[in-house]
């Protein structure tokens, strides 16, 4: 008898795209993981992650696991391929990267990446290097976050934010544009403790989601209208005699241009475009001016239209105009990204080109643009799955279809986009090489080792793209290659973190955990102020700053479609495990005005193509709002389109980022 080999537990940490970044305890036997488990070491996992991430062994050793190299012998789009070598795939890239470059330059070699891979080695390392040396085109990765970091940045200079277990010591906790039980869990309990401790919880969110259920007030606010509501608590604060103006006098400037900004939001007002009641703002308004601490959970579903940035800054000026800070428990929480002193330009050891930037969001429209000089002729995917991610959906598609296009994509997992590459490369997947992965939720980084072996052929980026330099003549001798070069490279102004990282495996800022703001953290502006009305975003903003611009509905197309995270996937990694159709969600109010019954199979659509599915009836939606699940694969809808296909790729006021949420749609029956 055979005795079975031994399960050797290891350490290890989460990179996927998550505020919570948790540290994994990985079972591995004979090279496999066979189970996943939360750490203890890492003071938010505290031994429980998301079941999301539970199902990784499925992921690793699933039929969508790419495992050789390969080369389309179909039709673009068809997915069939034959294997091949890393020698030839290498060969074949570099031969038609040295062609295109001599011929027209290397603006023509489009790298698309974006947070598949959220490893600090991984991502924005060597492979930004291979890319500013052709003099590829810079790429503005706005699909998330963008209008949120423009004005993080401009007002707090991305001051680090409210540790998320010390929202267990607010009073008063609003959760606004995030949905933490399927993004960021972690915080969920600390909300509960808060709650049983007599904290008061208030939900902004079109939909009525598990946690809206369980609090004191929720504001099921139509998709654009955030402003307006923040808008409106502001003018109370103001004429109520409720604004902190010792606070402002010493610590801002520019809070004068947003009291007056803001007079013109009554309640009444801002209730009437939002689609709630005036009474809800005013209590919001009300609990919001007395009780402390209170703390605002900044989240990135109210960034997602046309008046993203200015409803960002609206909520996040609240704090400062309340007198929030101060005080464990008390401010706000965003992203926290930014609080490392990380060295990331000596990790990549290569000046940023001044090549010409390409929005992320409009990438359909640089595929396919017949201006002979902004033609791309080679498209390198790493990190993400543009076809099934990025506005436009079916001007992306048509880009890709492009014969003339030469297009790689470099992935662990068969993904949609794959089947429409000219070479596929199998890449390693988490726990299969050793990264960095810092939090921005959690205040925490992991020194994260490969555990795992790959199956099949996987290489790493790191791997990759050093290969591509050397193969292209661009390597230069002493650059940072390996993961411990590159580690090195990127600690080097931190030798602290690099210590503590070396000797448990993870580390805090120097913050510490749990800072304080305006006690322990202060504002990174140059000034240590915040910048309640920068000039440069009222230059920036269509209307200026805090503006309101109108909705997008038509009488073609009334319903506003927003496309949530779900508890199963994160964007749309994981989301090959979800089986069987997705359906469209609907209010039952707008399922009777078009003659519809749960279940029914419908069209859902608008100029811009539409999407063939199931449609599930339910109250928690308000009525004119549909919703369809972010993330899911061709194979999760009768016509193989997402609600990408129906979202445009204009940008929002600020920051130049995705508008997923001005989608207005109609919905009929099949």
């Amino acid at each position: 008898m055979i005795a079975e080999s031994p399960i050797h537990n290891h350490r290890s940490a989460c990179p996927l795209d998550c505020p919570d970044s948790c540290e994994f305890d990985v079972a591995v036997q004979d090279g496999r993981v066979v189970k996943l488990d939360g750490g203890r070491h890492h003071p938010l996992t505290d031994g429980y992650i998301c079941g999301k991430v539970r199902r990784l062994p499925e992921v690793l050793y699933g039929p969508d696991r790419l495992l050789y190299p390969s080369q389309r012998v179909g039709a673009k789009g068809e997915g069939r391929f034959e294997r091949i070598s890393w020698d030839e795939a290498l060969s074949t890239i570099t031969q038609k990267f040295r062609e295109i470059r001599e011929r027209r330059g290397g603006e023509a070699i489009l790298p698309l990446a974006y947070g598949g891979s959220n490893g600090v080695l991984t991502h924005d390392s060597i492979d930004a290097r291979l890319f500013r040396r052709l003099g590829s085109p810079r790429v503005a990765r706005t699909l998330c976050a963008a209008p949120t970091r423009r004005v993080a940045n401009a007002f707090y200079g991305r001051m680090a934010g409210v540790a998320l277990h010390d929202f267990q010591h607010a009073r008063l906790i609003v959760v606004w544009g995030t949905n933490p039980q399927v993004s960021g869990i972690h915080v969920v309990p600390r909300i509960r403790d808060a709650k049983a401790a007599g904290a008061k919880l208030v939900v902004l969110d079109p939909r009525q989601t598990p946690l809206a259920k369980q609090a004191d007030l929720h504001l099921a606010v139509k998709p654009g209208t955030d402003v307006a509501v923040a808008l409106a608590v502001h003018r109370f604060l103001w004429n109520e005699g409720h604004a902190a103006l010792d606070f402002l006098a010493e610590h801002a400037d520019g809070w004068e241009t947003l009291r007056e900004r803001c007079q013109e939001w009554t309640f009444e007002r801002a209730a009437e475009l939002a689609g709630v009641a005036a009474n809800d703002i005013e209590t919001l308004a009300r609990w919001y001016a007395e009780i402390s601490p209170a703390v605002i959970r900044v989240g990135w579903g109210s960034e997602r239209n046309r008046n993203g940035g200015s409803a960002t800054a609206a909520i996040m000026a609240l704090p400062a105009v309340g007198g929030k800070f101060g005080v464990r428990g008390g401010g706000y929480t965003q992203s926290n990204s930014g609080i490392w002193n990380l060295d990331s330009e000596g990790a990549i050891a290569e000046p940023e080109p001044p090549t010409r930037r390409i929005n992320m969001n409009q990438i359909g429209r640089a595929l396919t643009t017949e201006v002979e000089s902004e033609r791309i002729e080679a498209l390198f995917v790493y990190n993400c799955n543009p076809l099934q991610t990025l506005p436009n959906q079916e001007l992306v598609r048509r880009g890709l279809l492009r014969d003339d296009l030469f297009t790689v994509v470099f992935d662990p997992i068969a993904t949609d986009t794959v089947a429409y590459a000219d070479i596929a490369l199998p890449a390693t997947a988490m726990l299969e090489h050793r990264d960095l992965v810092r939090g921005y939720g959690a205040m925490v980084m992991h020194d994260a080792p490969k555990v795992a072996e790959t199956p099949g052929e996987g290489r790493s980026n790191m791997e990759v793209f050093a290969e591509l330099l050397h193969r292209l003549d661009l390597a230069k001798p002493g650059e940072p290659e390996t993961a411990e070069e590159l580690r090195a490279a990127l600690l080097a102004r931190d030798p602290r973190v690099a210590q503590e990282l070396e000797r448990d495996g993870i580390a805090a800022p120097n913050v510490g955990h749990s800072p304080i703001q305006f006690v322990d953290e202060f504002p990174r502006t140059p000034d240590r102020k915040i910048h309640l009305f920068p000039e440069d975003l009222e230059r920036e903003a269509p209307l200026g700053l805090y503006r309101y611009q109108p909705d997008p509905a038509t009488a073609q197309f009334p319903l506003a479609l927003i496309s949530p995270a779900n508890n199963r996937a994160i964007s749309s990694s994981l989301s090959q495990l979800i089986e069987g159709d997705v359906p469209v969600d609907m209010n039952p109010e707008d399922a009777k005005a078009r003659g519809l019954a749960d279940g029914d199979r419908v069209r859902v659509w608008n100029a811009l193509g539409e999407v063939h599915c199931r449609v599930r009836l339910t109250n928690d939606h308000r009525p004119g709002l549909v919703s369809l699940t972010k993330g899911i694969w061709a194979r999760h809808t009768q016509n193989g389109a997402s609600s990408n296909a129906l979202s445009p790729d204009d940008l929002t006021d600020l920051g130049g980022g995705a508008c997923f949420n001005d989608a207005r749609v109609e919905v009929a029956g099949l």
